[in-house]
């Protein structure tokens, strides 16, 4: 099958893999390099350097109106499109050019996280579960029936790294059955009930709140982490929390208990791993080596 590819970050990744090992990949559609590091300099997102090692043609427009791109698009004579986190809004034109239209690989069990972050608010939310949706594509969010869908557990421990891994692949082994399959899936309407969003991360949600329970502080900071990655105020300077579980204690928010066990506005929470700026994460163990965090000391 003559197959466009639209993704930018990680996630895209193994989708790109997968199906370039299984079908002819006509081009590969990716936000444009955007200014990163120190220096500022212009870096292509993981999927045109993904693209680019695999000897695909790349395309990087900054939107996808003008007819121009559009009449572009449409000269690729695609089968399908198979859009995996691109961030840019697809036209109805776009959507309507390939012969099947466009495919969506959306990373929970729709219509449950619409939206931008479904992986973050799935563990901020307490789920058990998650999944991936194939979804054949329509002008709303996140709207239009789904073709396949599967699901994981999501487990005491998980952070959103290990979910957003564990998704990539499970949607990458997806896509690739619904295209085998694609003329025999029945579209299922998504139900009317159900219907949550997943609004984009702010980095205001990052500093931990210790007067919450510490259920809903473990999970957030499971949730943010590595990106934007939880933090709070030590008196040696700021700390990013990048792991933890709740735990029994008592004592006024924000206290060292013992170690990195911080109380909660119910609980504790124990840090077990963590990265003072301008350090490598590291354990709580090896934190406590060279920071003075005795109990008692209060953060913030």
């Amino acid at each position: 099958m003559r197959v466009i590819f639209m993704g930018t970050p990680d996630f895209s990744v193994p989708a790109l893999d997968a199906l370039h090992a299984n079908h002819e990949i006509a081009a590969v559609y990716s936000q444009p390099p955007r200014p990163a590091g120190r220096g500022k300099q212009p870096r292509p997102s993981p999927v045109q350097e993904r693209a680019t090692a695999l000897g695909l043609p790349v395309r990087t427009p900054s939107s996808l109106k003008g007819a121009d791109e559009q009449d572009e698009f449409a000269a690729f004579g695609a089968d399908v499109a198979v859009v995996v986190a691109y961030g840019l809004i697809l036209p109805r034109a776009i959507l309507e050019a390939p012969r099947h239209g466009c495919l969506n690989i959306h990373a929970s069990l729709l219509p449950r996280w619409r939206g931008a972050a479904p992986i973050q608010r799935a563990i901020m939310a307490g789920d058990t579960q998650t999944g991936v949706c194939i979804m054949q594509m329509e002008a709303g969010l996140d709207t239009g029936p789904v073709l396949l869908r599967a699901s994981t557990p999501i487990t005491e421990t998980d952070t959103a790294a290990d979910l957003h891994d564990r998704l990539a692949a499970l949607g990458a082994y997806l896509i690739v059955e619904a295209l085998e399959r694609l003329t025999d899936l029945v579209p299922e309407p998504q139900p009317e009930t159900g219907i949550t969003y997943a609004d984009k991360i702010d980095k205001s949600e990052a500093r931990i709140d210790w007067n919450q329970p510490a259920e809903a502080v473990a999970r957030r900071i499971r949730a943010l982490s590595p990106f934007p990655g939880a933090w709070c105020d030590t008196p040696g300077g700021r700390l990013k929390l990048l792991h933890a579980r709740a735990v029994p204690g008592e004592g006024a928010p924000g206290t060292v208990l013992a170690g990195l066990t911080i109380a909660c506005g119910d609980g504790a929470v124990e840090i077990t791993r963590a990265q003072r700026q301008g350090k490598r994460p590291v354990s709580s163990t090896e934190l406590l080596r060279g920071m003075d965090l005795r109990p008692g000391t209060r953060l913030g």
